[in-house]
């Protein structure tokens, strides 16, 4: 991977401890740097959004959920290719996520390839 690549973060947002962790581990081992943040709000407070590339949140979470983050961020015009994961998602919350601007939309368990493929593809867009 060259050094461009390598310096585009990757922010991951989702109340999981044990989800943030294995994602941040996935992207590490491909050579991604990656941050995670156990809330939107956290995320949010950081300042991290303008340095992030891709995004990878959860939709169900305490607080801000991840298709009002989007909302947010849209309205901040802070375009940030996003990839949602949920346990619990449905057709209506994809398509408004999609129509959002997603760029990928997976369900929990999901196929670890497939995620990067979906942060390559945004990492490169």
């Amino acid at each position: 991977m060259n050094t461009q690549e390598n310096s585009k973060l990757v922010a991951i947002v989702d109340d999981d401890e044990l989800m943030r962790g294995a994602l941040r581990g996935l992207l590490k081992a491909v050579g991604l740097p990656a941050q995670d943040f156990a809330s939107a709000e956290a995320f949010l407070d950081s300042g991290q959004q303008h340095r992030t590339a891709c995004l990878i949140t959860d939709i169900r979470m305490p607080g801000i959920s991840g298709l009002e983050l989007q909302a947010k961020l849209n309205a901040d015009r802070c375009r940030i290719p996003i990839i949602f994961i949920t346990a619990h998602g449905d057709e209506k919350m994809r398509m408004q996520a999609m129509r959002g601007g997603a760029v990928e939309f997976l369900a929990k368990p999901f196929d670890d390839e497939a995620l990067l493929e979906s942060v390559r593809a945004a990492l490169n867009s």
